[in-house]
């Protein structure tokens, strides 16, 4: 059976309440696992988020499941080909019905266009509206080293923001984008334009491999839209708890 889609605050184009605005990262291949954590963190978070694990151990049906949590989901395929395969795979998971589907703003304005339309042309035919395209920029785990040696000299942000216009020109809904770039693009892109924000790390977790972070208020204040937490609640002993701690902090004067 095909997923209902959810109403979601993304898909309205409205500003969500900051409760709200925490996608858990459900990043594990064991489908018990996930469904255990969707359905304790609903009502703690706002949406949950789906990765290249989970989609490429369960597909679909994973997904499917998934959904019948009652919360938003987020599937981060993180596409990026030629410009035709990328539109047949968005028409391919329209169907699932996600709240946001992610790609590459590197696979560059022809591929992001597609995509786009494909996405339009999917929610006409069902008669629902179009899930919301955000594109990732740079990734949280690189910083301007590890740019430099893939042959991108300067800043993180300058290459951030050129991928975000690149996308925002292109049609598409939003960006991933870490923390540290927030500010800068909701003032180059305006408050129309989704910024989706990883590398989320709360005072109280470890940074792990992420090496652009910020704490979920600080995020936030920035001018973030949404926020997604992975381990510092996935990996709590107590998921919801840690969930609703930070939600808490998120609307603490």
């Amino acid at each position: 059976m095909t997923p209902t889609p959810r109403s979601h605050p993304a898909q309205a184009g409205a500003r969500a309440p900051v409760g709200s605005r925490v996608y858990a990262a459900l990043d594990t291949v064991e489908l018990d696992r996930a469904l255990a954590l969707a359905r304790a963190l609903e009502g703690a978070v706002g949406g949950l988020k789906i990765g290249l694990e989970l989609f490429g151990a369960h597909g679909p049906g994973g997904l499917k499941a998934l959904a019948h949590a009652g919360l938003p989901l987020f599937l981060d395929l993180k596409l990026h080909d030629i410009p035709n395969t990328v539109a047949s795979a968005v028409r391919a998971v329209s169907p699932l019905a996600p709240a946001i589907l992610t790609l590459h703003a590197a696979g560059g304005p022809a591929m992001l266009r597609a995509a786009k339309d494909a996405a339009i042309e999917a929610a006409r035919n069902a008669k629902v509206p179009p899930m919301k395209l955000v594109a990732v920029t740079v990734l949280t785990s690189l910083d301007e080293g590890d740019l430099a040696r893939m042959g991108q000299a300067g800043p993180v942000a300058d290459q951030v923001l050129r991928l975000a216009e690149l996308a925002q020109e292109a049609g598409i809904d939003g960006v991933v984008c870490s923390p540290q770039e927030v500010a800068l693009l909701r003032t180059r892109c305006g408050p129309g334009f989704l910024l989706v924000v990883p590398g989320i790390r709360p005072s109280w977790a470890e940074a792990g491999d992420q090496k652009r972070v910020m704490t979920p208020k600080e995020a936030i204040e920035a001018g973030a839209d949404f926020l997604v937490v992975g381990r510092p609640i996935t990996k709590a002993a107590d998921p919801r708890a840690a969930a609703l701690r930070i939600a808490a902090e998120l609307v603490e004067p």
